[in-house]
């Protein structure tokens, strides 16, 4: 059981789940484990999810709490969510203010519990150099591995008698995106170095053009967070620049309101690539449910849609 009266930050929190907190602290005894004496695990977001099923097959109980197509950036968790929060052994988080949600719910104690995946990763700011350091980092399959081995690590502190399947599995994964590191950077071989040239919908593509040699001309929403907006002002320099550049396309993400970015592209007559995934994974059978599927995924799209 994870939760303390200290624990929460109940003035932040809304009536229902005031009401939720009241009850889990009235009666709620849970120990971290399943009904079946697996593991329970909460991961915060779509790629944590991913990572860890890779690691722990069904060795664990999995609750992840973002959707495929949720931005991270904006989601609110619900009095269901706050209860498998509460009822978890170990919280996968992925910290650098991309699941900032998390903190509302458990506040300033039981750490213990919580694991920030992404540490040991070197971090960089967006690709405009706007809005702090960037969360993205799972663009890049070498920070993919890096969290992948930080999940196989805490799962193991957590369940030590799945320790060496936990281990064993994340070094295949890691192989996995190695053969994908190697296939994307065939498929961005494959654009003419002149047209290597990205515009977003928000600056979250900056580890994967960094890693794969592409050129960042801008964003419409120039920040690694989607909560703002852009000026008129903003897109008419946008517009002039994706113009004396000769970006071919406008790459937008599957889970924002691409609305800004067509207007971009109807007045510069600039095609648009509108179903990229960048704050989260794709849904059941989209091939690109999985970390390395994604990449893939986007590598391919990113490709078409500048050749």
């Amino acid at each position: 059981m994870i939760l303390s009266l200290k624990t929460w930050r109940v003035f932040a929190l809304p009536i229902a789940v005031l009401a939720l907190v009241a009850a889990v602290l009235a009666g709620a005894c849970g120990d971290g484990g399943a009904g079946d004496g697996r593991l329970k695990v909460v991961a915060t977001t779509t790629q944590i999810g991913a990572l860890t099923r890779e690691v722990a097959g069904d060795r664990v109980s999995l609750t992840v709490l973002l959707r495929p197509g949720v931005d991270a950036h904006t989601f609110d968790p619900d009095p269901g969510d706050v209860r498998r929060i509460a009822d978890a052994g170990l919280i996968l988080r992925n910290g650098i203010g991309l699941d900032n949600f998390l903190d509302d719910v458990i506040g300033g104690s039981a750490q213990e519990e919580v694991v920030t995946v992404t540490q040991g990763i070197t971090l960089q700011q967006g690709a405009g150099g706007e809005g702090g350091d960037d969360p993205h980092v799972w663009h890049d399959p070498e920070n993919a591995k890096q969290m992948t081995f930080n999940i196989a690590e805490a799962l193991s502190e957590a369940d030590p008698a799945n320790a060496s399947y936990y281990d064993e599995h994340a070094r295949s994964y890691a192989a996995v995106l190695d053969n994908t590191d190697r296939q994307v950077q065939e498929l961005i071989d494959s654009i003419p170095p002149e047209n290597r040239k990205i515009v977003t919908n928000h600056d979250a593509l900056g580890y994967f053009i960094n890693r794969y040699g592409l050129e960042y001309v801008g964003a419409v929403i120039p920040s690694v967070t989607s909560g703002s907006q852009p000026s008129a002002g903003d897109i008419a320099r946008l517009e002039d620049l994706i113009r004396e550049e000769g970006v071919r396309a406008i790459f937008a993400e599957a889970e924002l309101d691409s609305r800004v970015a067509e207007q971009i592209s109807r007045d510069t007559g600039v095609k648009i690539v509108d179903d990229l995934y960048a704050d989260s994974l794709g849904p059941p059978g989209s091939g690109a449910e999985t970390v390395d599927g994604m990449l893939l995924a986007n590598a391919r799209k990113i490709a078409e849609g500048l050749r």
